[in-house]
């Protein structure tokens, strides 16, 4: 397993740390290959450094001082091997809130079509896999959805039956957005994420999240694993909650990469999104997606979360979907991929690094126990706040 963070040679990076004998979060940034400690008391949380007018000028002037290179802190934030008594990454939003948009790719809205019709039964995938192919084709791929061709397309599948909901956001006016996890109970890079015990069909998610000050504003983006239950959603979409936010299920990392002259929105919609995952039993699986082909934009998708219907006054990380979908059998024909312990999952870009975790039930993952609560305790008794 290769434990590289692969960090591009130049951006302004800002994450969160955790250190011994320290018991708030440190603000964490990167110089000249080292990871350096910038908390201080004018922006001790990530979100108060996202809400500035200028937060990758805020992080180049900003004093601080060395913690470890980022060689060593990126090998100890695996925790499979983490010394607790050395820094460590955690996820790099804190008090935002953790939002998702879902169905914004052509193949996964077709992926969740099969899982609805499917019922949670992989076995069936493929066979409504092709029917559903030999039906619509990649007409999809072409429509920009809520548009008077979209809306055509799906008045054309109403009358031929196959109408889903999940065709309703992927080509509607509406886009899907959902809660991901609360505030604060996301993971970083090198934590285990977790599966729901009861399921037995799951796969990763490898998604870019983009990070939204309170008014809106997209300041930059990170790495996530948007890891999702499709036996339970496919049983009921009414289940999401249940497939979607489980604990340790969102993972977010390594760093955000704050938007500046040198990488911008138009960037991350360039970006070429690559999953690998390597089990112990052997089983490799390589993908990549390419953000060009998303059919709402980031600008849409924050919109359609955040504005005067709803407001975030400590901002957002939003997740902004995928078209990866593995369908590769892992052992019997025909039941496609799901998870097993021990998987590594690496999602990568090669404008943001990469974020890397390791599969485990959600039972069995270090419990979320550490809230806003206790960070503002923390911080206050650090004199912080």
């Amino acid at each position: 397993m290769t434990n590289s963070m692969r960090l591009p040679g130049k951006g302004v990076f800002l994450g969160r740390a955790g250190a011994p004998g320290i018991a708030h979060p440190l603000m964490v940034t990167v110089r000249d290959g080292s990871v350096v400690d910038i908390t201080s008391k004018t922006a001790p949380t990530s979100r108060d450094i996202c809400e500035m007018d200028n937060p990758s000028a805020y992080i180049r002037s900003a004093e601080g001082r060395a913690i470890g290179s980022l060689s060593e802190i990126a090998e100890n934030s695996l925790e499979a091997t983490r010394d607790p008594g050395k820094p460590f990454l955690l996820s790099p939003v804190d008090l935002q809130a953790v939002k998702a948009s879902g169905v914004t790719f052509v193949v996964s809205l077709l992926e969740r079509v099969i899982e609805e019709q499917a019922r949670g039964a992989p076995e069936k995938a493929d066979a409504i896999r092709a029917d559903i192919a030999s039906l619509i084709g990649d007409d999809l791929s072409k429509l920009k959805p809520g548009s008077p061709e979209a809306m055509a397309c799906k008045q054309k599948l109403i009358e031929r039956g196959v109408w889903s909901q999940y065709l309703e956001v992927g080509i509607g006016p509406d886009a899907e957005i959902f809660s991901k996890c609360q505030p604060m109970a996301s993971v970083g890079f090198g934590a285990d994420v977790g599966l729901h015990p009861i399921s037995t069909w799951n796969n990763p998610e490898p998604e870019i999240a983009v990070i939204a000050s309170s008014k809106g504003r997209i300041v930059g983006a990170t790495l996530g694993n948007d890891v999702n239950l499709r036996d339970v959603e496919g049983r009921s979409a009414l289940l999401l909650g249940k497939a979607k936010d489980n604990n340790a299920s969102a993972a977010l990392g390594p760093f955000i990469r704050l938007f500046d002259e040198d990488f911008t929105l138009d960037a991350v919609k360039r970006a070429k999104v690559n999953l690998t995952v390597e089990g112990e039993d052997g089983f490799s699986l390589e993908g990549s997606s390419s953000m060009a082909e998303i059919s709402r934009s980031p600008e849409e998708l924050v919109a359609a979360a955040m504005g005067p219907h709803h407001q975030y006054p400590d901002g957002m990380a939003l997740y902004l979907g995928t078209m990866f979908v593995p369908s590769k059998d892992r052992g019997e024909k025909g039941k496609g991929f799901t998870h097993r312990a021990g998987d590594i999952v690496a999602i990568s870009t090669d404008e943001i690094g990469a974020l890397t975790n390791r599969v485990r039930l959600s039972t069995e993952c270090a419990p979320w126990i550490y809230g806003a609560s206790h960070l503002m305790r923390d911080l206050a008794k650090a004199s912080l706040i």
